[in-house]
C-alpha cells in the first residue's frame, strides 16, 4: 500500500514538472547587455580619465542594480556629475583639508565651552594608527581620511564624544559627493549590492559605493522634467527641488508675496497650526480662501513637497490653475533654485545654477562623443 501511494506520489511530481516545464516561458533577452553598455561608457569617459574600464564596469553595474536604463542620456548625466564633483577620484583631494577640519573642531569646541588647551591636549592622542591625531590632521588630503579621524575620536576619545555628539560631521564622499546621510537611508530601504566594509559611510568612499549612491541620487526618483539640467539642480539642491521652484513662483504670482525660490515648502521644525510657519506656507494660506482649502489641507499637501505625488495633489493643481489665470500664460514646471551653496569647502561665491549649468555643459560634451 505504502509502495503504491509512492510509485503515485512520484507520478504526480513527475507530471507536474513536465507540466511546468511546458509551461515555463521563456527567458527575455535584456534589453542592454552589460558589455555593450561598458563598451559604450568607454567611449563616452573622457579619454584622460584613469582606468576607464573600471569605472565603467561600476558604473554600468550600478545602472543595473537601481534597475535604471543606461541610455546615451542618463550616462552621460552621471558622468558629468562625476567629472564635476571629482574629474573621477574615488576619493578626491580636497584643498586646504587640515586648516578646514582643525577650525571646525575649534568652532566646536568654542560652542561647548571647551578652553583651547584641553582641544589641543586631546588631539595629542595617539590614535588607533599609533600617530597622534594632530599628526593625522596635519596630513589629510581626502574627505574620506577625515571621516576616518573622526570616527575614531568620536570612538575613543571621551571629548570627541563631547564635541560630535556620535555624529561624524563629514556629511559627503566619494567620486559624485553624495550624501552619506541620503547612502544609509537608501541601503536601508533598499539594500546595498556589495558586500558591506564596515560601514555604508566606508562605502560611500569607494569608486563602486559612490557611484551606485550617487546614480541613485541623481537619477533614481521619478520626476518630469523637460530638460536633464533640473536634475543637476535636483542633485546640489535636494530632490524635487526644482519642482518646487516652479511651485513657489506659481504661488508668488498668484498671491503677490515675494518668496525665495529654493525648493523648501515647509520649515523645517514649524507646527502645522500655524503658531511657526515658513514663508511658503504662509503666502499658500493667503490664497486659502481662492484655493478652497483650508490650512490644515494645505499644510497635508505641502508635506507631500519630497514625494513624486505632490504633482497630484489638489494643492499643486490648483495654485497653478490659478497662477495661469492671473498671468494669462502657462507657467513652468520647473525652475533651477536659487541658492548660495555654503561650506567650509567653497572659497567663493557659489549657486545651485552655477553648479547645474557647469554640469550641463559637460553633458553636453559627453553627448558630443556619442
Amino acid at each position: 500500500m505504502i509502495s503504491t501511494r509512492l510509485t503515485r506520489f512520484a507520478l504526480m511530481a513527475s507530471l507536474i514538472a513536465v507540466g511546468g516545464c511546458a509551461t515555463r516561458q521563456p527567458l527575455q533577452e535584456p534589453a542592454f547587455r552589460p558589455l555593450e553598455v561598458r563598451t559604450r561608457l568607454v567611449t563616452l569617459l573622457p579619454k584622460s580619465t584613469p582606468d576607464r574600464k573600471g569605472w565603467a564596469a561600476d558604473i554600468q553595474a550600478a545602472f543595473a542594480a537601481l534597475e535604471i536604463e543606461p541610455s546615451d542620456e542618463n550616462l552621460c548625466a552621471a558622468l558629468a556629475v562625476t567629472e564635476q564633483e571629482s574629474t573621477f577620484t574615488a576619493d578626491p583631494v580636497v584643498p586646504n583639508l587640515a586648516r578646514i577640519a582643525r577650525k571646525e573642531i575649534d568652532t566646536r569646541a568654542a560652542r561647548h565651552h571647551i578652553p583651547k588647551f584641553a582641544v589641543s591636549a586631546a588631539l595629542k592622542l595617539k590614535s588607533a594608527d599609533g600617530r597622534r591625531y594632530d599628526e593625522r590632521l596635519d596630513g589629510i588630503r581626502s574627505e574620506r581620511e577625515l571621516s576616518l579621524i573622526y570616527e575614531d575620536l568620536i570612538a575613543s576619545v571621551p571629548l570627541g564624544k563631547r564635541l560630535f555628539a556620535d555624529s561624524n560631521p563629514v556629511r559627503t564622499g566619494g567620486p559624485m559627493q553624495v550624501s552619506i546621510s541620503f547612502a544609509e537611508q537608501l541601503a536601508k530601504d533598499q539594500g546595498y549590492p556589495y558586500p558591506i566594509n564596515e560601514s555604508i559611510r566606508r562605502e560611500v568612499f569607494t569608486r563602486r559605493g559612490g557611484m551606485y549612491f550617487g546614480i541613485a541620487h541623481l537619477l533614481g526618483y521619478e520626476v518630469n522634467y523637460s530638460k536633464m539640467i533640473y536634475r543637476f539642480a535636483d542633485f546640489n539642491a535636494g530632490l524635487y527641488a526644482s519642482r518646487n521652484a516652479a511651485f513657489q513662483n506659481a504661488v508668488s504670482l498668484a498671491s503677490g508675496i515675494p518668496l525665495a525660490y529654493d525648493g523648501d515648502l515647509i520649515l523645517y521644525g514649524s507646527r502645522p497650526d500655524g503658531s511657526k510657519i515658513g514663508t511658503t506656507e504662509r503666502a499658500v494660506r493667503a490664497l486659502g480662501k481662492q484655493l478652497g482649502l483650508s490650512d490644515s489641507q494645505i499644510r497635508r499637501d505641502l508635506e507631500k513637497g519630497d514625494q513624486s505625488r505632490f504633482v497630484k495633489t489638489r494643492l499643486y493643481e490648483s495654485v497653478f490653475e490659478l497662477a495661469e489665470k492671473v498671468e494669462d500664460r502657462a507657467l513652468p514646471r520647473a525652475m533651477i533654485p536659487r541658492i548660495t551653496l555654503k561650506s567650509p569647502k567653497i572659497t567663493r561665491k557659489l549657486t545651485t545654477e552655477w553648479f547645474a549649468k557647469r554640469v550641463d555643459d559637460r553633458y553636453r560634451r559627453c553627448l558630443g562623443r556619442r
